[in-house]
């Protein structure tokens, strides 16, 4: 761990504050959201569709909207997205402690993923542009903070939801609202590309849409890893599921899973950093990717095999199969972002030609969150059809074409150097 906050003094104070930033972004959302469905089920005593309905609108204000809060921060500015982000975070995280009306809790729920929405890009852009020529390490840098947020928040918010859910929620209000006040006081104004002038005119918002949707590399790239969004997203929908399928729901089934996501967690935050250096002294970014989305694919060769061994009734042997293959996926998902994400992250600067890198990464996010959904019901439709068939490899047989398909794409376009930064149009000479 020296090693790594001595990483992170390497780099300016921006980017230091945006890496603690994000740590704390993810410890507040991960503390309250985990155990959001359960209190308006049970303490407010609403229906299972209405608890859908609100999870629902967080997710779809912030998958809709990240590209309105990219180009927003393009215009107006990181700084200005970023606070504004975590404000209405606050209020939104309060609010949903305070109320039980449904509009109230929608309005909250809304409220929390526009949020997202305003600061992701935001901050991605920020840092990007602010560690130059160290992106690559920096974005390293950045998902160790990530994913140790991740890791920490829900178990503050277990201890705290022990106490009232209500608590929770006011100690993640409390953490985004410090948090809006150091962003205010500390960091540093930044904006990149505010002015696009065209003709002496800065260039309208419907003009820099069309601009970007007509960056086929970009558009082509964002599909090719809507892949990676959908395997990694197995460690909270498919994996989950097959620990509780062949452990039970009791005491070993909760503890395998939480063993899952400490798996995931701790050997990103171990290992990101190394991992990242030992590629890149390797392979070009487009040769990582494809290695990253490959590992990803076979992560599910593990639980593939185990389809083919007997199912013991009961002892040792049925842990083992229903916490050992579950297990190692998850740590090959881990090791395949580690792989890839760096990259993948200054990639999209690159092909966005450093121009509107917050618009990009928020068309960026929109697509891939889509993809998320998509790939979520037609997992879910496997997991299904595998259970009424009793074709337990029918799910792990189509994750594991996924992400083999997705890296085959991301190998194309690397090919076909399309992963290369466009080059710019020569300036007229004046003479």
């Amino acid at each position: 761990m020296k090693g790594l906050f001595t990483q992170v003094r390497s780099y300016e104070r921006s980017v230091q504050l945006l890496m603690v930033n994000q740590f704390t972004i993810n410890l507040g959302f991960y503390m309250l959201m985990p155990y959001l469905a359960a209190h308006l089920s049970g303490t407010l005593g609403l229906a299972g569709w209405v608890v859908g309905l609100v999870l629902g609108v967080r997710n779809f204000s912030q998958q809709g909207m990240f590209l309105v809060g990219g180009t927003l921060a393009d215009r107006l500015g990181y700084k200005p997205m970023i606070v504004a982000g975590c404000v209405l975070r606050t209020v939104g995280f309060a609010t949903l402690g305070l109320v039980d009306s449904l509009a109230a809790l929608l309005a909250a729920s809304a409220a929390t993923g526009l949020a997202g929405a305003l600061f992701n890009p935001a901050v991605r852009a920020y840092l990007a542009a602010d560690a130059g020529e160290r992106r690559v390490e920096a974005f390293a840098l950045f998902n160790v903070f990530y994913q140790a947020g991740i890791l920490l928040g829900p178990l503050a918010g277990m201890v705290l939801t022990g106490v009232d859910f209500r608590v929770t929620c006011l100690v993640a209000a409390g953490i985004f609202a410090l948090l809006s006040i150091v962003q205010i006081r500390a960091l540093p104004a930044r904006r990149k590309d505010v002015e696009q002038e065209r003709g002496g005119e800065r260039e309208s918002v419907l003009s820099q849409w069309r601009g970007i949707l007509a960056n086929r590399p970009f558009l082509l790239f964002s599909a090719a890893m809507i892949g990676s969004y959908v395997l990694t997203f197995q460690v909270y929908l498919s994996l989950p599921l097959e620990v509780r399928r062949l452990g039970g729901d009791g005491e070993f089934g909760t503890a395998a899973v939480a063993v899952l996501f400490a798996v995931s967690g701790l050997s990103t935050i171990l290992g990101q950093t190394r991992v990242t250096a030992w590629c890149k002294a390797r392979y070009e970014p487009g040769q990582a990717l494809v290695r990253g989305l490959a590992v990803m694919g076979l992560a599910f060769v593990p639980l593939l095999l185990a389809t083919a061994v007997p199912v013991p009734e009961s002892g040792v042997g049925l842990w083992l199969l229903a916490a050992l293959p579950p297990t190692l996926a998850a740590l090959l998902l881990a090791v395949g972002t580690m792989i890839a994400y760096p990259f993948e992250m200054d990639t999209i600067v690159r092909l966005c030609g450093d121009r509107l890198v917050a618009t990009h990464y928020g068309l960026y996010n929109t697509i891939c969150g889509i993809g998320i959904t998509l790939g979520n019901l037609l997992t879910g439709a496997a997991l299904d059809a595998a259970r009424s068939a009793g074709m337990p490899a029918l799910p792990w047989i189509s994750l594991t074409v996924l992400g083999l398909a997705c890296a085959a794409a991301l190998y194309g376009l690397h090919a076909t150097g399309r992963l290369r930064a466009p080059v710019s149009e020569p300036q007229p000479t004046m003479v």
